[in-house]
């Protein structure tokens, strides 16, 4: 059985107010191109070998459609989230890399009765951020889970100013002050103020050199998960 914490580190401030032009749907077929592009927009700093391509997010549709989400303005695509079924044990096995938890992108690593559910990434276009639009995708994420009853949302976000206190501090030191609410990240604290909870560093998780090549690992708790008889 799935063991996980009982106490977290959390924020109370609410996140930006969703601007009502974009809408967010199941992804479709037609974006495949259109989406790969948007990665490479909005992670400009990661590795190009981990990119999800147009091949991948096809592939994403064929293993689990119902959790694969973008988010549109007009026909614009602004923001996407690719996602799969797991399970997780937080106290014995939360280091992990990006690209093997997400089968070299093609989410072989999706267990269909997998109590979690794990986000592969969260896109934002960088010219639409601060408009809610994660936060449109974390709550259709969030209507997965509670769908499905899972446990929850699981997560290793990127912390992408981490670097300017490399110097200072160990990734693992600048999260916690993060999570504090000391320092400001633009991923991490963006994802505290939608519901997400710090767990723990996960080391060598991307090949990011601004993130320090690590990742928090996140939980969003599904309160009204019904454990199985």
């Amino acid at each position: 059985m799935t063991r996980y914490p009982d106490k977290f580190i959390t924020h109370e401030h609410p996140p930006p107010t969703p601007d009502p032009k974009i809408i967010v749907i199941n992804i479709r077929a037609e974006y495949a191109e259109e989406l790969e592009k948007l990665q490479e927009l909005s992670y400009p700093t990661l590795n190009p070998a981990e990119h999800i391509r147009a091949k991948h997010y096809l592939r994403h549709l064929e293993v689990f459609p119902e959790g694969q989400f973008m988010a549109l303005w007009g026909n614009k695509v602004v923001g996407s989230t690719s996602t799969f079924r797991t399970n997780m044990d937080f106290y014995n096995n939360v280091q992990h890399t990006y690209w093997e938890t997400i089968g070299d992108g093609w989410l072989t690593t999706h267990e269909r009765y997998g109590e979690w559910l794990y986000g592969a990434d969260m896109v934002t276009h960088p010219e639409f951020r601060r408009r809610g639009i994660s936060k449109l995708l974390y709550d259709a994420r969030q209507s997965v889970v509670k769908r499905l009853n899972l446990r929850g949302q699981v997560a290793a976000g990127m912390v992408p100013g981490y670097y300017r206190y490399s110097t200072e501090m160990s990734p693992a030191q600048y999260m916690e002050k993060v999570a504090a609410g000391e320092l400001s990240d633009p991923t991490m604290t963006a994802q505290l103020k939608n519901g997400f909870r710090y767990v723990a560093p996960v080391y060598n998780y991307l090949d990011d050199p601004y993130s320090g090549y690590a990742s928090a690992l996140i939980v969003r708790d599904n309160p009204d998960y019904i454990p199985p008889p």
